[in-house]
């Protein structure tokens, strides 16, 4: 006869098999380091904007080299998204903006597959980073913010604009 601790729920083998299959279980939630903005057809301003800070030296190329635009994909960040954001129905039309107050941020967004990327640099005359295209589907995007040279800290605020 086995001999169980009467602490641990678990005697033989179902210790074993549970942890087999929390390890092989891929996890479906994934956090943010700044958190996850919630968005709906005619959202307002204030659900839309986000603060954070930059920092890190994972190079934002090893998600993609380009994104659908064939728009390069630059910068560093934390290897962790910055932000996620959950869109609850299609929009026809998004712009996503960074203010760092023009110091020099790139911008990545990923979702709602791991596969459709969309990445963001200089906008007009300004070094803060933007996206805008169409065609955002309902689901989850991660989004990283970045700078040009890595381990630089720059605090920013995030807006997501519909058109």
């Amino acid at each position: 006869m086995k001999y169980c601790r009467p602490r641990l729920q678990f005697c033989g083998g179902w210790l074993l098999a549970i942890l087999t299959a929390i390890t092989a279980t891929p996890a479906i939630a994934q956090t943010a380091n700044f958190g996850t903005l919630n968005l709906s057809t005619n959202f307002d301003s204030a659900q839309g904007t986000v603060q954070g800070f930059t920092g890190g030296s994972y190079s934002l190329s090893a998600i993609s080299n380009r994104d659908r635009n064939q728009k390069a994909c630059i910068g560093f960040a934390d290897p962790k998204p910055d932000h996620i954001m959950v869109l609850e129905k299609d929009f026809p039309q998004l712009t996503i903006q960074v203010d760092s107050n023009n110091n020099d941020t790139t911008l990545i967004i990923q979702g709602p597959d791991k596969t459709t990327i969309r990445c963001g640099d200089d906008t007009g005359k300004s070094k803060d980073a933007s996206v805008s295209d169409r065609d955002w589907k309902k689901g989850t995007y991660r989004i990283w913010v970045g700078t040009f040279n890595p381990g630089v800290k720059q605090d920013y605020t995030l807006k997501v604009e519909q058109q």
